[in-house]
């Protein structure tokens, strides 16, 4: 075993998973030399029926404890995928469910606080603790404990961390290789590999290596107004099996949703009622984003006209930029991030993504009001491009996305493993709601339509940004074709990304731009 450098410096990695949430769960943990990377001890456990939360915080316990036993005097950098733990053990969230509050307690206390460090990763780094987390509940299928002697994690992790990143993968749709290329073009961001997951106490060697980045293709885009075709803009159809649209391709590092656990979530500024402006968060640097007057009730548009021989309504339409809202932490981990989850914050990726765009729109010169998502993510965004643009910015409730329910958090091969029969009926029909009661996409098609019309009536012959997410956008666009329910599975929509549809006063629509990333291109 190697010794650490003579600060005594420790990297802590943990995981702990739940195989039903709440179900059969166990933890990991992995004690690593900061210099080397070398393995000092790993420790796993089966806990028995639990929470993904409790889980966590028991694999922090343990590792944090491995460490101590080695070094007592040593400084330790906590390193987790778990956003919850993280933050709360930062004290920068509060913890309320019983379950973690003794288990929080515990954990402080193992090191004094001044000696202890969290850190967020992105679950692709967390691969060790993640695979004694699976490990340990193996073994508890088979009614026994997880044995040092019978771990292959340290090797795995260790082949992993030297094996070249592959191209993002999953279930396909929703810009999971547009967001990579949007990542890597705009600060040459590197990717990693990834994996979930967290007694007995073992000690094993290995070493780690850093991951290669991911291939950044050309990103193809077109900057002409939005009145015209988008010659050269991505294109919306994708020859690949149906993925969860409106789900975030992945950022972010938001633990899985744990029914009846605490998911907590930074202070942001309360979600007003449609067409009530509240507070933004403004861009860095920004002056203050003021409020406007509220837009007027409109009745429905009415029913649109097929082709041009009833005389089609040829006058200035109501023309909607819409805009996808930059990335968070889950959006590169392609986990579902809906309006029911812990309401993530843009990363800063996604930060530079809003400024971008804010910089595009300006070029562009043709928006005269932003509305956007109560969500933080989207407010963040409009901030950006309000401050730009020097225009206010309009909250309306009925852009948020989708609810996911229970599978807020989660992958989609995590949710094809805990509720397969219900991803089944959801991918099959629109009016199916996901796992928890959720919101089918049938549910968000009404809501989408009844504020389209609303807004278009309101903005007759103005061009207005939205500032919205996956679903409400591929909505919108699949309205205005006509296309099934199931087009939303055929179609790419990249963070940060800009489409556009024009509606005219006869109830006729046409779709001018879709998924264009010109603007992230370095």
């Amino acid at each position: 075993m190697s010794v650490p450098p003579s600060s005594r410096e420790l990297i802590v990695e943990a995981d702990g998973g739940s195989r039903g949430n709440p179900g059969p769960a166990g933890y990991g943990a992995v004690v690593l030399d900061p210099v080397t990377g070398e393995t000092l001890a790993e420790a796993a456990e089966y806990i028995g029926v639990a929470t993904n939360n409790v889980a966590e915080y028991k694999g922090l316990v343990a590792g944090l404890k491995v460490a101590r036993e080695l070094f007592p005097d040593a400084t330790v950098h906590v390193r987790m995928d778990s956003k919850l733990v993280v933050e709360q053990m930062s004290g920068r969230w509060k913890i309320k469910h019983p379950d973690m509050k003794p288990l929080a307690a515990e954990a402080g206390r193992v090191f004094p606080a001044g000696r202890v460090r969290y850190e967020w990763i992105p679950r692709e780094r967390n691969k060790h603790a993640d695979r004694l987390a699976n490990e340990a509940m193996d073994a508890g299928k088979r009614g026994r404990q997880w044995e040092p002697s019978a771990s292959t994690a340290a090797l795995d992790a260790s082949a992993a961390r030297n094996a070249a990143a592959p191209p993002p993968s999953g279930p396909p749709g929703d810009a999971a290789a547009g967001a990579a290329r949007a990542r890597a073009a705009l600060a040459g961001l590197t990717g990693t590999t990834t994996a979930t997951g967290s007694g007995a106490v073992g000690a094993a060697t290995g070493r780690t290596a850093p991951a290669t980045g991911d291939d950044v293709p050309a990103l193809f885009g077109d900057t002409a107004p939005f009145g015209d075709s988008a010659s050269g803009s991505e294109s919306a159809v994708s020859p690949v099996p149906p993925r969860a649209s409106g789900s975030e391709s992945a950022v972010s590092a938001v633990p899985p949703r744990a029914s009846g656990s605490e998911v907590a979530s930074p202070a942001s500024p309360q979600a007003s009622t449609s067409g009530t402006v509240v507070p933004l968060p403004q861009a860095p640097g920004a002056d203050t984003v003021l409020p406007s007057a509220s837009p007027q009730a409109a009745a429905p548009a009415p029913a649109p006209r097929q082709g041009w021989s009833g005389g089609p309504d040829m006058g200035a339409p109501a023309t909607f930029v819409l805009l996808r809202h930059g990335e968070t932490a889950l959006t590169p981990e392609k986990r579902f991030s809906g309006s029911g989850g812990t309401d993530p914050e843009l990363s800063e990726a996604g930060l530079r993504q809003a400024r971008a765009v804010a910089e595009a729109l300006a070029a562009r010169g043709t928006v005269q009001e932003i509305i956007s998502s109560p969500l933080t993510r989207c407010r963040q965004t409009a901030a950006a491009v309000a401050a730009r643009l020097g225009l206010d910015v309009r909250i309306e409730q009925g852009l948020r996305e989708t609810d996911f329910g229970a599978w807020e958090g989660l992958t989609f091969a995590e949710v094809r493993e805990r509720h397969p029969e219900d991803l089944d009926a959801w991918l099959a029909s629109p009016k199916a709601a996901p796992t928890g009661g959720g919101e089918s996409f049938a549910a968000v098609a009404r809501r989408v339509a009844a504020t389209r019309d609303r807004l278009t009536a309101a903005h007759a012959g103005r061009t207005v940004l939205l500032v919205t997410h996956v679903t409400p956008i591929k909505t919108l666009v699949r309205l205005a074709l006509g296309a099934p329910p199931e087009s939303l599975f055929r179609m790419e929509l990249s963070a940060a990304s800009i489409s556009a549809v024009a509606y005219y006063a006869d109830g006729n629509a046409s779709v001018r731009l879709l998924n264009d990333t010109s603007h992230l291109r370095a």
